[in-house]
């Protein structure tokens, strides 16, 4: 099929849930697409930030057809050895204690949060239950996950949310001190606001928001779907900050394509979904356990993860220096562009027109490329990107 085909039959059969650009992908390697008409394209998008390992690697790609010549999925009424496998590794670069697998980011978002409530309803007799969350946050698209987003644009038609959300200024400790009592369960933080335009939380709000945590027996859970599995340059973000979370949820790179998600807690949260209280039927899937062994494996070595910083910053340089960039903020490849001037989504749609795929978030460009991009992809991208902005 050529686009057209493609775009027609997408009209005619799909559900507008999403606003693509004119663009059908049908196979790459690396970080370099193809589409369906036969140009080629450089990623910096890696799909949101899944495919860590590019397109088409081959040890992926290995790991996950070994694995369905053998047994593809399990329900989880049954052991699966491959989950101890990757749950394992899990705990042993985290220090956390237990995992629970899911699906998605959203998902293990949902997870967080059931764990946070049912741990302060069990210990507090259910007087605790609300969730402090930030202004600007994304947590996801599921009723509840859109109820803890900390953004006005997304409470909207699905009426009515889950309730128990509240929402304190990013960077300001005295707006969290406020909405801290008896009734908070939970405070749950990205500390790179990816969807909210790569906004990096400070340090010290961090440090003093995990220490009104600890005064108030609050829980402190931190999203990592978006800042995880090597994509800032440790494994996980929450390293660089110096913290140790009570939770942290995982996903997007966590399989390196296909649909996994992760919620990774401390001892004392180990054993409070009991059976019955929790559950997925794809959670943990033999297939997607195997790509995240590859994964795990490979983004959690030392080299690699210098090579993402090195890397990180190799493009910061590049685009700091280029026309119409105002400032260049977040860590490792999580990066976002504030611009002088112009619509972000114009810019991206004429990148893609070129031969780049990008993001945006909200006023910025963003950039995740896959970790493994060549620096000649990376200098072709920017190329690309550079021309577009002049």
């Amino acid at each position: 099929m050529n686009f057209d085909t493609i775009k027609d039959g997408d009209a005619e059969y799909l559900m507008s849930a999403y606003g693509r650009f004119p663009v059908a992908l049908v196979e790459g390697k690396g970080a370099v697409a193809k589409d369906a008409d036969g140009r080629e394209y450089i990623d910096f998008t890696s799909g949101i930030g899944v495919n860590c390992l590019g397109y088409s690697d081959d040890g992926l790609a290995g790991a996950v057809s070994e694995q369905m010549s053998k047994i593809q999925h399990i329900s989880n009424l049954y052991y699966n050895p491959l989950q101890v496998e990757v749950a394992k590794k899990l705990v042993e670069l985290t220090g956390l204690s237990k995992v629970f697998f899911c699906n998605s980011g959203a998902e293990a978002n949902e997870c967080a949060i059931k764990i946070a409530r049912k741990y302060a309803f069990e210990k507090y007799n259910g007087k605790r239950n609300k969730i402090i969350t930030l202004v600007n946050s994304f947590h996801g698209r599921t009723i509840t996950t859109l109820a803890a987003t900390g953004q006005d644009s997304f409470h909207n038609y699905f009426f009515p949310f889950t309730e128990g959300f509240v929402y304190a200024e990013a960077n300001n400790i005295e707006s969290l001190r406020s909405l801290i009592d008896d009734t908070v369960c939970a405070v749950f933080i990205e500390l790179i606001q990816g969807e909210g335009g790569v906004n990096p939380i400070l340090k010290p709000f961090v440090w003093e928001a995990e220490k009104l945590c600890r005064d108030n027996d609050i829980l402190l859970l931190v999203d990592e779907v978006q800042t995880g599995v090597a994509r800032t340059g440790t494994f996980y973000c929450y390293e660089q900050y110096g913290i140790t979370p009570d939770l942290i949820t995982t996903a997007k790179g966590l399989a390196g394509g296909l649909p996994f998600g992760a919620c990774i807690c401390e001892e004392k949260l180990g054993d409070v979904l009991s059976a019955g209280t929790h559950g997925s039927t794809f959670g943990g899937n033999p297939v997607a356990c195997a790509a995240s062994l590859e994964v795990l494996n490979r983004v959690s070595d030392s080299k690699f993860l210098n090579e993402v910083s090195e890397k990180g910053e190799y493009i910061r340089e590049k685009l700091i220096k280029m026309n119409n960039v105002k400032e260049v903020r977040g860590l490792g490849m999580m990066i976002g562009i504030v611009l002088e001037s112009g619509d972000a989504k114009e810019i991206a749609a004429r990148c893609v027109e070129n031969g780049l795929l990008i993001l945006t978030a909200k006023t910025l460009l963003r950039l995740l490329p896959p970790l493994t991009i060549t620096y000649e992809e990376i200098d072709s991208g920017l190329d690309i990107l550079e021309r577009v902005l002049a």
